[in-house]
């Protein structure tokens, strides 16, 4: 569960009765639900629709769900008594300290050393409602990588919390779930969630350097594929994130030799990721990021469309047009009849932005 711009997909929830393995093969075909998968898609810029100044949704926090989140609490309690013989119900725990995101434990765990830490896998049985009662996911065997961005924030904040065995309730802001946009059909937008999560089992993520090549590769795509979720809901920072974690296990050493088949795959991955990572720095302003990102593609792979183009946007965004002219040029050779180089929006969009120099840009480029 949760929070990617272009279209967003629609998601289902089918995921019941299933035990994700987070190195499977299966992982690109699996259905969407709190681990929505973006579409396997190179993300480009929605040119027409591009706001630079844009932030993801997730940063403007929306305080209307405050008041929901406390009315939710106390009605709460009586809802979820502690068993029998469990020790004493602890009161609600203020995660953040906006009261956004809350925690209340049901039944105790094993004790705090058994709480699971950062990049080990979890898995959870999962209830989450809204407020009105409507139940919109169950899952009981849910595995997730903790702290890679792979489901809610909301799940990923308050599950290194817990401690094995522990039944907790947390109570949601919009904010830390699917947002402004909701998660069609079953999530509203601006939607609180009452989530009751039970921690199963927590365990040492598989060590990378043993992976075999196709481990490797399917586990990396899974990631990428969470980066164009997040890109798709234009949350930028998060994208960037799965992007990131999608190139380490890319970039990790390893014990084992693959074929050379692999590595081409291991290399397609990685140049997806790199331009994937250039459009959501982009989105951000971080031009010296997406600088280096289109760099690593583009040592790689010169004649790569994508990079070229925005690398071209990137020079010409920061004023330096006789660098500009020639990218330009040399994407526009590569392919002038490819839709993915949006030249209308360098003749409108960036015209208006920096005038008539951009302009002149794209006339030097054509000519």
């Amino acid at each position: 569960m949760a929070s990617g711009g272009d279209s967003p997909d629609d998601v289902s929830s089918d995921w019941a009765g299933t035990s994700l393995d987070l190195t499977s093969p299966e992982l690109a075909k699996a259905s969407s639900s709190m681990m929505d998968s973006g579409e396997d898609f190179e993300v480009l810029d929605d040119e027409e629709e591009e706001d630079m100044n844009g932030l993801p949704p997730l940063e403007d926090v929306p305080t209307s769900k405050t008041t929901a989140a406390k009315d939710a609490t106390e009605g709460s309690a009586s809802e979820h008594p502690a068993e029998e013989g469990s020790p004493a119900v602890e009161e609600w725990m203020d995660v953040l300290g906006s009261g956004l995101l809350k925690k209340k434990v049901i039944v105790a765990g094993q004790g705090r050393e058994t709480r699971p830490v950062k990049n080990q896998n979890v898995t959870i049985r999962l209830k989450a409602t809204l407020e009105d009662g409507t139940v919109v996911e169950e899952n009981p065997n849910l595995t997730f990588t903790l702290g890679d961005c792979d489901v809610i924030q909301a799940l990923d904040l308050c599950v290194q919390l817990m401690e094995t065995g522990e039944t907790a309730l947390i109570l949601s802001d919009s904010k830390y779930c699917f947002g402004s946009q909701g998660r069609s059909p079953d999530v509203p937008p601006d939607a609180a969630l009452t989530l009751e999560v039970e921690l199963l089992a927590a365990q040492d993520a598989p060590d990378l350097e043993l992976l075999s090549g196709k481990e490797k590769v399917d586990l990396a795509n899974h990631k990428r594929e969470r980066g164009n979720f997040h890109y798709q809901r234009g949350d930028y920072v998060l994208a960037i994130n799965s992007y990131d974690v999608a190139l380490k296990v890319i970039g990790s050493s390893s014990k084992v030799n693959f074929s050379s088949e692999e590595e081409a795959e291991l290399l397609d991955v990685k140049v997806k990721c790199l331009n994937n990572l250039a459009a959501s720095q982009l989105k951000l302003d971080h031009y010296e990021a997406a600088l280096r990102s289109c760099n690593q593609v583009l040592e790689q792979q010169p004649d790569n469309i994508k990079a070229l183009f925005r690398k071209g946007k990137v020079l010409a965004q920061q004023g330096r047009y006789s660098e500009a002219i020639p990218i330009l040029k040399a994407a526009l050779k590569l392919e002038p009849s490819n839709k993915a180089i949006p030249w209308k929006w360098l003749f409108g969009a960036t015209a208006v932005a920096l005038g008539g120099v951009a302009l002149s840009v794209v006339i030097a480029a054509r000519n």
